[in-house]
């Protein structure tokens, strides 16, 4: 019987743990679907990163005929730095703009970060409290927004790589075109 009493415990203690380890578990951020697809564009602009750059707001994103990348970075975030070539090709397409948002970083890290790095983004908006990383409902940086012609968010997409680039990202960017 006093077995029982030390080995209980141990047991119940041990399927706790495993319980709240399992629970810590959960799909990247790149497979959680996003609230906002199919839907317009978030109602708020942001103030531009610096001087040397333009701001936003919705009516900047919706461009009939042109598909547009909204693209959330900073620049502590390590896959930002990895990303920045498959953006640098996207900015090279033709009827495709880049939008970026500048998420809870300083305006100084964040230039130095594009002046190293390369600038793909046509207007940078200044999210310096991560209002619109919450109405964006983003769950991490970088994410990419594809948003159509009409301003509808048609995708949304975590780190950039060259393999997604071609396998998710181009047919979504085509999909929102024929739009």
């Amino acid at each position: 019987m006093k077995r029982l009493t030390y080995i209980l415990p141990a047991i119940a203690f041990l399927g706790l743990a495993w319980f709240l380890f399992s629970s810590l578990k959960g799909p990247p951020a790149a497979e959680i679907p996003s609230v906002l697809v199919d839907r317009h564009v978030p109602a708020m602009s942001l103030p531009a990163l610096d001087g040397r750059a333009q701001g936003f707001g919705p009516a900047d994103l919706a461009q009939k005929g042109r598909v547009t990348l909204v693209n959330v970075f900073a620049s502590w975030c390590v896959p930002c730095r990895e990303e920045a070539p498959q953006l640098a090709q996207l900015a090279r397409a033709r009827g495709v703009r880049l939008i970026g948002i500048v998420y809870k970083d300083k305006p100084q890290a964040a230039r130095a970060f594009l002046d190293a790095y390369g600038n793909p983004f046509e207007r940078i908006g200044l999210d310096a409290d991560g209002r619109a990383g919450i109405e964006w409902g983003i769950s991490g940086v970088p994410e990419t927004f594809v948003v159509d012609g009409h301003g509808v968010i048609r995708g949304r997409f975590g780190p950039l790589s060259p393999d997604n680039l071609v396998i998710d990202m181009l047919p979504a960017i085509a999909s929102a075109a024929a739009r």
